[in-house]
């Protein structure tokens, strides 16, 4: 069976989002940093709702021990998570213009690579990055909205896990506490709810709804 038609894809979710919304989405472009249980579950809810461009970076492969709570899939194994993601992307939402950067975010290139997306999603693992990507963004590229997760980790219920807005345009999704070195690490179905609280954000966000 062939895909469907751009045209008949897109009055598919002009039916779920409405015409106004779904314009809206589609000329949204968003870039997402870190493509691991958050960021490969945000680029996917994003893709799925219509979001135009999406840009996704990650210097990564792929890992077994990233398959508990990460979208990819066993063969694809050992590929830069940049492409594996694009792959899977382009299935779920043909249409939509993708780059994928194979490529370590650093202070030197952050501005270069952000330059063309309005909507900045914070997806690390790693505190230290996190960090970097936020200072960066919030002192270079004041004028763009910025949304950062910040403790997902354990089994604790899930209703923790919330959207607080920091600054204008700077978002934080997470319980602010928990994290990997407290004991359980990382499980999927609450990595879930924190990326959906990200991807959330910056739906709502685009909708003009700014406020958590």
């Amino acid at each position: 069976m062939s895909i469907p038609t751009r045209e008949e894809m897109y009055r598919a979710l002009e039916e779920r989002h409405g015409s106004e919304l779904q314009k809206k989405f589609a000329s949204a472009s968003v870039a997402v940093c870190g493509l691991g249980g958050l960021g490969s579950n945000i680029a996917i809810a994003l893709a799925r709702a219509g979001v135009g461009s999406l840009h996704i970076i990650d210097f990564d492969c792929v890992d077994i021990s990233n398959l508990n709570r990460q979208q990819y899939f066993p063969e694809q194994l050992g590929q830069p998570k940049s492409q594996a993601l694009y792959d899977t992307l382009s299935r779920i939402a043909p249409y939509c213009n993708i780059t994928a950067d194979c490529v370590k975010l650093n202070e030197d290139n952050i501005p270069e690579l952000l330059r063309n997306e309005n909507f900045i999603c914070e997806a690390f693992d790693n505190a230290d990055q996190k960090a970097m990507l936020v200072n960066c963004v919030l002192e270079n590229m004041p004028e763009k909205y910025l949304v950062s997760g910040s403790g997902m980790a354990g089994l604790s219920t899930a209703n923790t896990i919330v959207t607080k807005k920091i600054t204008k345009r700077f978002y934080v999704c997470g319980d602010g506490v928990s994290d990997v070195s407290d004991g359980l690490g990382l499980v999927s179905s609450r990595v879930l709810v924190c990326a959906a609280h990200e991807a959330n954000a910056v739906l709502r966000i685009i909708a003009g709804e700014t406020e958590a």
